[in-house]
């Protein structure tokens, strides 16, 4: 099983991530965007929309990091990462709807800035961060993890973009149960870190 991804990349983290929680072997393929080989013939054949992550279990070819977290926990049967429950699965559904959008459009955004220059304005971005910070807080208030007592891959598909959304200038410091949600993450078995830069408020 092979995972093209970049180190830099939320996304391809949230894949990384949970294939190493779920301790499948993998094989990290890294796609060096600077160099745009994510736009050559033979990455558009992965992925026509020429982004990563890309999975290639086999020939079989998983783009898009949610679709990607779906596909590896019922390959694996794993319904205590994605249960099959009707209003659980809604649940997850929601969030990992708020993934590609508020998370996307807010502390991911803010990232693009000032790791990768991105033409956003900055004040609007940051804005729309701390307003989804605010309701995965109040979300967090009175249970460990997103669904319940138990991770996800709702957990998983938030996680990586909120860890480090300091680099984007934006401040986590007064999401007490935020912080203390990213840590119950940190220290699941497997968990693999996602590569901080120093920049922003982490500078």
């Amino acid at each position: 099983m092979k995972l093209y991804h970049h180190p830099l990349s939320g996304h391809a983290h949230r894949a990384h991530l949970f294939l190493s929680l779920l301790g499948v072997p993998h094989e990290l393929v890294e796609v060096d965007l600077a160099a745009g080989a994510h736009k050559t013939p033979d990455f558009l054949k992965l992925n026509p929309f020429g982004q990563v992550p890309v999975l290639d279990d086999n020939g079989t070819v998983i783009a898009d990091s949610s679709a990607i977290l779906v596909y590896l926990a019922r390959k694996y049967g794993r319904t205590d990462w994605l249960p099959e429950e009707a209003v659980a699965a809604a649940r997850i559904q929601k969030w990992l709807s708020v993934a590609s959008g508020e998370i996307a459009y807010g502390p991911c955004a803010a990232r693009l800035v000032t790791v990768f220059g991105a033409d956003f304005r900055t004040d609007e971005v940051i804005a729309r961060a701390h307003r989804i910070l605010a309701l995965v807080e109040a979300e967090l208030g009175a249970r460990r993890f997103l669904l319940g007592d138990n991770a996800t891959i709702a957990d998983i598909a938030l996680y990586s973009y909120i860890a480090n959304a300091p680099e984007g200038n934006v401040d986590t410091s007064a999401y007490r149960a935020v912080r203390a949600w990213l840590a119950r993450i940190e220290a699941l078995p497997g968990f693999v870190g996602f590569r901080r830069t120093k920049i922003g408020l982490a500078a």
